[in-house]
């Protein structure tokens, strides 16, 4: 998956193996291009792409008990026994504890069935001391891999997109799982990471942490886009629709009330008003919402409405940028 330096000399070939997806494909490069005749680079090339192949068909005998940890993982009978997961991690050669961590990829459905070979090269960078990797029934692909592995994924994760640029590779990676009864949990929140992924990158390769989803806006951006848009519509009323001037204002005044703590003087300060027109503004926006603004579980429904308003995109972006403030900062004074 890495690439050669940009302007490297020497001769490249192409190993050729059809049963390996562009993410898994080797290339033979010789520096000193002029060490080897080109026949010989090319037989060498084709004995290369025999192994590979020779190497993907074990894999695919293998992934079989993989593929049924997943569907193992993902059943939702609620007489699911943690003795059954033991079983099939033990069938997919894992150890009977962990850490273990999960990961769940996707290409999209333009691309569905490349996210395993992905993983599978992700994993060979990554040299873990263990590692599963096979199919969800939804299409997706997912991994097992051990606890010390995770530290490198985030780092490997571009150049392994990279074989294929135009295609946006997203993943998920759960938090550790103790146990083997604990995996199916990890594979859901692997799976909400991976939505996260989807909808704040939708057009680029992103891994998403579930253990950097520690902020309500962050947590959000797992939920689906149809599924915001609805709730925000429900909670904020004639609000939704910022295009009328008036509407546009009792937005804005909202927004920096709830950013203020809901401090009246706060608030006119920051806005350059009255505090009367503060008042004023917020007991439109308490009666067309239906929300009391003095209590904070309203205040909390209000600003989770906002903030499924906003494109997850942005929403990923300004947390990245975020910086933490102190309970004795100036911004938190009354």
């Amino acid at each position: 998956a890495a690439a050669l330096p940009a302007g490297a000399g020497g001769a490249t070939v192409p190993v050729e193996a059809d049963a390996v997806g562009p993410y898994e494909r080797w290339w033979l490069h010789l520096p000193d291009g002029a060490a080897a005749p080109p026949r010989l680079l090319h037989e060498i090339a084709a004995f290369l792409g025999r192994c590979q192949e020779t190497l993907a068909h074990r894999r695919a005998a293998g992934r079989e008990a993989a593929d049924a940890l997943g569907r193992l993982l993902t059943d939702p009978a609620p007489d699911r026994e943690s003795g059954d997961a033991a079983t099939a991690v033990r069938l997919c050669g894992l150890p009977a504890a962990g850490p273990y961590r999960v990961i769940v990829a996707d290409t999209g459905a333009r691309h569905a069935g490349l996210a395993d070979g992905a993983l599978t090269e992700l994993i060979a960078h990554t040299t873990p001391a263990f590692s599963a990797v096979g199919h969800l029934p939804d299409g997706s692909a997912f991994a097992v891999v051990p606890e010390e592995a995770a530290a490198d994924l985030a780092g490997t994760w571009p150049l392994v997109a990279g074989c294929e640029p135009d295609i946006p590779l997203h993943g998920g990676l759960a938090a550790p799982a103790g146990e083997p009864a604990g995996l199916p949990g990890a594979l859901a929140e692997a799976r909400y990471a991976l939505s996260s992924a989807r909808e704040t990158r939708p057009a680029r390769s992103f891994l998403a942490d579930a253990t950097h989803l520690t902020t309500l806006d962050t947590l959000l951006t797992g939920i689906p886009a149809e599924v915001r848009t609805a709730y925000s519509r429900t909670v904020l009323g004639p609000l939704f629709d910022s295009a009328n001037a008036s509407t546009a204002a009792l937005l804005n005044t909202l927004e920096v009330f709830l950013a203020h703590d809901g401090s009246w003087a706060r608030t006119a300060e920051a806005l350059h008003l009255h505090v009367n027109t503060v008042h004023y503004r917020i007991q439109r926006i308490e009666h067309f919402t239906g929300r009391d603004l003095s209590r904070l579980r309203d205040r909390l429904d209000v600003w989770a409405a906002l903030l499924c308003r906003a494109d997850p995109q942005d929403t990923a972006a300004a947390t990245t940028a975020r910086p933490a403030r102190s309970s004795t900062s100036p911004a938190r004074r009354p």
